[in-house]
C-alpha cells in the first residue's frame, strides 16, 4: 500500500507566501531568518512553501522580526472573501502589487524608487513608466 502524500493546506501555503514576501522585502535572507528564529534556512523554505504548518507563536515572533503585523499574512487569504476588511488590507483590485513585489525585477525597481528623494524625480519616472508601458 502507497502512503499518500499530504497535499499542504491552501492557507499554510497562502501565508507561507506572505512571509516569502515580506522577508524578500526587507532585504533578509532565508538564513538570517532562521538564525533570528532559531532555525535552519531549511525549515524557513518549507514554511514559505506552504509544506510545514506555522505554529502562533513562531508567527508572531516571524511577525516581530520581519516588523509587521500578523495579519499582513492572512490578507487575500483563500476563504476570506467574505470576511470584512479593515481598511489596511489590499482589496482583490490591488493583488497586482503583491505580485510585483513578489517578482525580482519589481522589488529591485521599488528599493531604488523609494530612494529617489526629490518628489519631481520621482513623478517623472512614474510618466516615463506609464509611457512605456503606452498606459494613459
Amino acid at each position: 500500500m502507497a502512503v499518500e502524500k499530504r497535499k499542504p493546506n491552501p492557507i499554510d501555503i497562502h501565508v507561507g507566501s506572505r512571509v516569502r514576501l515580506r522577508r524578500t522585502m526587507s532585504g533578509m535572507s532565508q538564513e538570517k531568518l532562521g538564525e533570528a528564529l532559531g532555525i535552519t534556512f531549511q525549515q524557513i523554505q518549507k514554511y514559505e512553501k506552504g509544506a510545514n504548518r506555522i505554529g502562533a507563536s513562531r508567527l508572531q515572533h516571524i511577525a516581530s522580526v520581519l516588523s509587521t503585523p500578523i495579519s499582513f499574512f492572512f490578507e487575500d487569504a483563500p476563504g476570506s472573501e467574505n470576511i470584512p476588511k479593515d481598511g489596511f488590507a489590499e482589496t482583490n483590485s490591488t493583488n497586482y502589487v503583491v505580485d510585483f513585489l513578489s517578482s525580482s525585477d519589481g522589488l529591485q525597481l521599488n528599493r531604488a524608487f523609494v530612494k529617489i528623494e526629490d518628489p519631481k524625480v520621482r513623478r517623472k519616472l512614474v510618466e516615463l513608466a506609464k509611457v512605456l508601458a503606452k498606459d494613459d
